[in-house]
């Protein structure tokens, strides 16, 4: 049964004698076409115009070879005010003078260019690990039109194909609906590898779903070998006021031993992973490898040692390296101060403390001049207060014996005095250097 007449409105066509109601498409501006239609089946179909400035009339088409071809058409009938003309069926494009003024179309007869979707396999022999190559059985041909110039453009069916992959957020994988929308489709369709097992669905065309009679066909289940993976490294804080460190904020590595923890959040297929750990940066020897997701290493050697995860699917030919993690250690230093005023309690220089970088073992004893000892420290972080069973002790010369090793393999063995100043009473005057004295 035939649909009534779609309405014309300003610089519009009309169609008489179709099904549907024909799918309007605006164009660029570029292509000089007012409009273009994509109707049904056209063959006998009536298409009008109502001229809308008054004056002159004029209707002419063009094929492939643009507005300066045109011919005029003949047949043409005039009734209450509207021309009409009756389609052979051919994709066509009008020129229409009106009053002085020219406006152009373009009209698609769809039964042209019917699409057909039969089947959707995946080709598994042409899929590489980057990317999935799907098998169409049917016919999903490009729909061309032309300008008033005679280019040829592309009209988009916007078929959707749509699957499964995984998005990271928020340190974890989920699932999401990946939609891609294709013009026309050839017998394979490329697309980004899914990062997880999915059916692909591919549905449409536009013009279809507009006249309610969309297609969609099914591939099945998909076993994806496809792997990625997110990585982070992070280090844990070192919180000692006296200790320093060479690296920049945001650098993994500095003062030793420096704690990191290496994380690794692989995609669905991996089934092979490790840490590699490597004194160069291309990876070209690497000296430790941990087969797992999380693992805490220590460093305590100086110079820089490289990190990354790798990652393989079941086959071993689907692979993924991450980024790469330099994590410098730097050269240790021992400072010791020689002078402190605990006394005053004024919180400048109350405490005796060494300055270091990269110590990593470390042991002091503080004696008095009798040889009894004040105070044993075991980490360089710590200090002395001045205190001995909970009392300040007397200003005046104490002894320091240290024992210590660097991350660069340094033996620090160091023995001196600290002189604990009494400024209340003005008997001396400490460092102005942080309490610190000579710097060993």
């Amino acid at each position: 049964m035939l649909g009534a007449a779609v309405p014309a409105a300003a610089q519009q066509l009309s169609f008489a004698g179709v099904t549907d109601t024909p799918v309007e498409v605006t164009p660029e501006a570029a292509t000089g076409l007012q409009r273009i239609y994509v109707v049904d089946n056209l063959g006998g179909a009536t298409v009008s115009y109502r001229p809308v400035n008054g004056g002159s009339f004029s209707w002419q088409k063009y094929d492939s070879r643009g507005g300066g071809f045109a011919t005029d058409i003949s047949g043409i009938s005039f009734s209450d005010g509207t021309y009409s003309i009756t389609s052979d069926g051919t994709d066509t494009g009008y020129v229409i003078t009106d009053g002085g003024r020219t406006y152009c179309f373009w009209v698609v007869n769809y039964s042209n260019h019917q699409l057909s979707l039969d089947a959707l396999n995946v080709d598994t022999e042409q899929s590489a690990c980057d990317r999935t190559v799907l098998a169409l059985t049917g016919i999903a041909e490009a729909i061309t039109y032309f300008t008033i110039n005679g280019r040829p453009m592309t009209l988009s069916r916007e078929l959707t194909l749509s699957y499964r992959t995984l998005e990271f957020s928020e340190d974890a994988w989920t699932q999401k609906e990946q939609t891609e929308t294709l013009a026309s489709a050839s017998s394979h369709i490329s697309v980004t590898a899914p990062l997880c097992n999915t059916d692909f669905f591919l549905e449409g065309d536009r013009f279809l779903t507009a006249w309610g009679r969309a297609q969609q066909v099914v591939s099945p289940s998909y076993t994806t070998p496809a792997v990625s993976a997110e990585t982070k490294a992070e280090q844990e804080a070192h919180d000692a006021d006296n200790e320093s460190s060479d690296s920049e904020s945001g650098d993994l590595g500095g003062s030793a031993p420096c704690v990191i923890t290496f994380t690794a959040f692989p995609t669905d297929a991996v089934v092979f992973r490790e840490w590699q750990f490597s004194p160069t940066e291309d990876f070209e020897d690497v000296h430790e490898r941990f087969n797992e997701d999380v693992i805490t290493r220590t460093f305590t050697d100086e110079g820089t040692v490289y990190a990354r995860y790798v990652c393989a699917d079941a086959s071993g030919a689907c692979t993924y390296e991450g980024p790469v993690y330099p994590i410098t250690i730097g050269a240790s230093q021992l400072k010791i101060p020689n002078a402190f005023s605990p006394r005053n309690q004024d919180g400048i220089n109350d405490e005796w403390k060494v300055s270091y970088t990269s110590i990593i073992s470390f042991e002091c004893d503080i004696f008095n001049r009798w040889g009894q000892r004040m105070a044993h420290l075991t980490h360089p972080s710590q200090g002395w207060d001045g205190r001995h069973g909970g009392k300040l002790v007397p200003a005046g010369v104490y002894f320091y014996v240290i024992r210590a090793k660097g991350s660069d393999g340094k033996t620090y063995n160091k023995a001196g005095d600290i002189n604990i100043i009494d400024s209340r009473r003005g008997t001396g005057t400490a460092n102005p250097d942080g309490g610190g004295g000579s710097a060993e």
